[in-house]
């Protein structure tokens, strides 16, 4: 994986999924599918799994729980835990463009 300070240091908004196996479900990758494909190149989707990069979930206080954040210039914009609907997270990185 990359640094993390050059996947958030970016002009354009970045939605990252904090996630564990246990919360991985399909469903979550089918929302996360949409929203990069609405989103298309204005904006960038990636998943970090909390148990491969405990160190940077620490650092931010991502516990076992899913965890969405959206950053933009290297600056956290917007966090929440929980299950997020795809039109809820198009809507919340749109903001962001």
């Amino acid at each position: 994986m990359a640094k993390f300070g050059e996947l958030i240091n970016s002009e354009k908004p970045v939605l990252i999924d904090f996630y564990t196996d246990q919360e991985d479900s399909e469903t979550t990758i089918e929302i996360l599918r949409s929203v990069a494909a609405a989103l298309g190149n204005t904006a960038k989707v990636i998943k970090i799994d909390i148990k491969k990069n405990e160190t940077l979930a620490d650092a931010l206080c991502v516990k076992g729980n899913r965890t969405f954040m959206i950053y933009k210039n290297g600056e956290m914009q917007w966090r929440q835990a929980g299950f997020q609907e795809a039109n809820t997270l198009i809507g919340l990185v749109k903001e962001y463009l």
